[in-house]
């Protein structure tokens, strides 16, 4: 079981940054980024059929979709673990990769706020993990000592 940290699945199963049911980092984004990436595809589909409805049209929310997905597939490459705290390096080596996304996508901002939202969304998360292990009194790594340091 991961321990409980401040990001979580609310009772609606809605991702959100506040102390709910316990999740790891890596799924926590996930679900985000696929219920992002679904309520994208909805929207694209009910503009397709005509609904009205203020934002993104059509390609640009097909677009914003497809940049989910790839935001997905960054963040499936990284395997899973049971502490939290060993997930937060390989998620922000990805901050770099999404901020180029980002830059690339600075012609359309909508798909560029996908990258840039990813990239902060991970910042948020190292900087909660990082307050959780100071206020729960982490150890900091302690040096093996060497037997061989009388040579």
């Amino acid at each position: 079981m991961h321990p409980r940290r401040p990001y979580g699945v609310r009772r609606d199963g809605r991702s959100c940054l506040e102390p709910t049911t316990p999740v790891s980092p890596r799924a926590y984004l996930l679900d985000r980024f696929r219920t992002d990436a679904a309520a994208l595809r909805q929207r694209a589909e009910f503009l397709r059929d005509g609904t009205p409805a203020a934002g993104p049209d059509t390609a640009t929310s097909r677009r914003m979709a497809d940049a989910c997905d790839a935001v997905i597939a960054m963040l499936e490459a990284i395997p899973d673990a049971d502490d939290a705290s060993t997930m937060i390096n390989p998620l922000t080596a990805l901050i770099p990769m999404l901020e180029q996304r980002a830059a690339a996508a600075s012609g359309t901002p909508p798909v560029r706020a996908v990258y840039a939202g990813a990239a902060t969304r991970i910042r948020e998360i190292a900087d909660a993990e990082s307050r959780h292990e100071q206020s729960h009194g982490a150890k900091p790594d302690m040096e093996l000592e060497d037997e061989d340091d009388d040579e």
